[in-house]
């Protein structure tokens, strides 16, 4: 379908693509990977025709059509609806023919058309992508110039998603979308039956909708048949096996330099180092190999705080004179690792916000831990910088008593190298301007870290080194982010915001995708009301009740279990010690106490064990 053949690229002075080939069949769904910078959108910029080859060919098979999301709308003064169905041009093409009051015959002929084109139900399918990109019915009406970029963004997507054509290209496709939103995208794509070719740094959409995976390094186009974590098995395992033959390379080079330099000047041996000079030179150079990015973050530990972080008993928060969440019941411990949930509009970042002390609460009490300390991340903070300044230069102004060495060292432990660290802020990606965010937000070891949607502008390598930092961090975690990858890996509670309200989400995430796709399915077909068997908002005053009653007796026994596991600790390196001492010479002193750390040991092990069941009792 798509033959891209021997091609070549520059930019200036700089190669991005030097004799790369790859082939794309149709039907194929194929997930354009790589670093930041080595061309994945300037590939789907050539095979659109919108920038031309400096060498080498890409054959489109006749008759093929492509589409793509439009960075722009033109005309802003289109209604919503109209803008998608206008975006199939075939249809548009017959309805301005039609407006124009052709002939009887020729009007015959355009109903003819505009039914083989299945004009009866283009409404309803545009309204149902639309309704699964987050738009109420209410917005199918307005026209474009009411909504906001990232609304006019979706409705590009929309028209994407709803334009027959035989190929799609999709570029960073859920970076401005919500968890749910994903979720219906992510499932639309599967189903889709056409060829799909996406850009994406989201893991998720990667290994659910891809069928192959096209990694560009250097100047190449390398293919992998299976989803991302296939690639990534596939890739792990070719880099052991080139280090394997590196290494022996480099051992057959040693040792035939080594009789080469012992011999090459005796005379019963010059005719045999000869030889070996000869393998030397045929032998080349060693295998290359293929350099991974490696990105590792870390988060400041905060000291140990005796009490709820929060405690909500009622609360409302809301803008103004309008409410947005009401009748909040939750408490958050500093070892929560928290996810909110639902759609745009709902309440999650008002609610970010409202824990961050953006906002103040408009009625019931909320009480904080004393000397509680807030991390807050929001994307547009970003744009805040002062673009002339240095990432050192941003962090020495909040760490004015720190020497430079450590300012130095923070801003490491976010991927931000001394050569970062010294460049102009105007001039660093928008990934590297979200790492020196999270960076300043933390020079104060925060006890609870709210960040929303942090993972815009990161690309794989650094949500796998926010994950890992999320993990090991010791403080609790909020989270609004539409990587479903990161709420699955780090996050072991679920708050739901809908309906007005907060509630735990009984179950998993892989429940809350079906529902979400449950309800996007009821809304498609107009089946009416949710039943409230459905709805995690439904009962909401007996489930807040319900769940606040069983934290409060889980917490203890989670305080209770960590006191004994760092005592288990403190006892089994002083164990550890003893025998030490005792193999090298015996006492009968030590021994004495031995015997007392192991009956101590023991009684804490049961302990141990009979609170984690009661735990488990309390959590099932």
């Amino acid at each position: 379908m798509i033959d891209i053949a021997g091609i070549s690229y520059h930019i200036g002075k700089r190669t991005l693509f030097d004799e790369a080939s790859a082939f794309i069949g149709k039907g194929q769904k194929i997930g354009f990977v790589g670093l930041n910078g080595t061309g994945k959108t300037t590939l789907f910029k050539l095979i659109l025709g919108r920038l031309h080859l400096d060498g080498g060919r890409i054959t489109i098979s006749n008759g093929t059509t492509l589409t793509t999301v439009e960075q722009e709308i033109n005309d802003t003064d289109e209604t919503l609806l109209n803008h998608i169905l206008n975006s199939d041009k075939k249809y548009k093409s017959l309805k301005d023919e039609l407006a124009k009051n052709p002939s009887g015959v020729r009007m015959a002929e355009i109903y003819d058309a505009l039914d083989n084109l299945g004009a009866h139900s283009a409404a309803a399918r545009a309204s149902a992508i639309l309704g699964g990109l987050g738009f109420k019915n209410t917005d199918l009406e307005r026209q474009l110039k009411e909504f906001s970029g990232g609304w006019r963004m979706r409705a590009a997507l929309a028209a994407a998603l709803f334009t027959p054509s035989d190929c799609l290209l999709l570029d960073e496709p859920t970076n401005h979308l919500d968890l749910e939103t994903t979720i219906w995208l992510e499932n639309a794509l599967e189903k889709m039956d056409k060829t799909l070719i996406i850009i994406s740094h989201d893991r998720n959409i990667l290994n659910k909708v891809c069928d192959k995976i096209i990694l560009l390094d250097e100047m190449k186009l390398k293919t992998y048949g299976g989803n991302y974590d296939a690639f990534e098995n596939t890739r792990h395992l070719q880099t052991e096996q080139i280090m394997k033959e590196a290494q022996k390379h480099e051992e057959t080079r040693k040792h035939l330099q080594a009789f080469v330099d012992r011999f090459r000047y005796k005379a019963s041996k010059a005719k045999q180092a000869q030889s070996r000079i000869k393998m030397l030179e045929r032998l080349g150079s060693a295998p290359k190999i293929p350099l991974e990015k490696s990105i590792r973050f870390s988060f400041p530990n905060p000291e140990e705080l005796d009490a709820y972080l929060f405690t909500f008993e009622n609360v409302s928060c809301g803008y103004g004179d309008k409410t947005v969440l009401k009748d909040i019941n939750i408490t958050i411990a500093q070892d929560d690792k928290i996810a909110l949930l639902g759609a745009n509009g709902n309440g999650k970042s008002t609610l970010a916000k409202l824990l961050a002390g953006r906002l103040h609460s408009q009625g019931g009490k909320l009480t904080y831990a004393r000397k509680l300390r807030v991390a807050y991340f929001a994307q547009h903070q970003t744009d805040e910088f002062d673009p002339d300044k240095t990432p050192f230069e941003t962090a020495k102004e909040k760490m004015y008593e720190a020497k430079d060495v450590q300012v130095y060292t923070h801003l490491a432990c976010f991927g931000l190298e001394k050569g970062k660290a010294d460049t102009q802020i105007s001039k660093l990606s928008g990934g590297e301007k979200s790492r020196l965010l999270l960076s300043l937000i933390t020079i104060n070891r925060p006890h609870i870290l709210i960040l929303d949607e942090p993972t815009n502008h990161l690309d794989i390598a650094s949500r796998r080194a926010l994950i890992e930092a999320l993990n090991e961090y010791e403080g609790a975690v909020v989270l609004v982010t539409h990587d479903f990858n990161i709420i699955e890996s780090v996050c072991d509670r679920l708050l739901l915001v809908d309906h007005g309200g907060v509630d735990n989400f009984e179950g998993d995430l892989e429940d809350y995708k079906n529902y979400v796709l449950r309800i996007a399915g009821r809304d498609e077909s107009n089946d009416g009301d949710i039943s409230s068997d459905d709805d995690p908002a439904a009962n909401r005053k007996e489930k807040r009740r319900q769940n606040a009653k069983a934290r409060a007796e889980i917490a203890p026994l989670k305080k209770r279990l960590k006191e004994i596991e760092r005592k288990m600790e403190d006892l089994t390196s002083k164990k550890e010690s003893i025998e030490k001492r005792l193999i090298s010479s015996y006492n009968a002193d030590l021994s004495i106490e031995l015997a007392f750390l192991n009956k101590e040991l023991s009684d804490l092990e049961g302990d141990w064990v009979s609170i984690s069941a009661d735990l488990e009792e309390y959590q099932a």
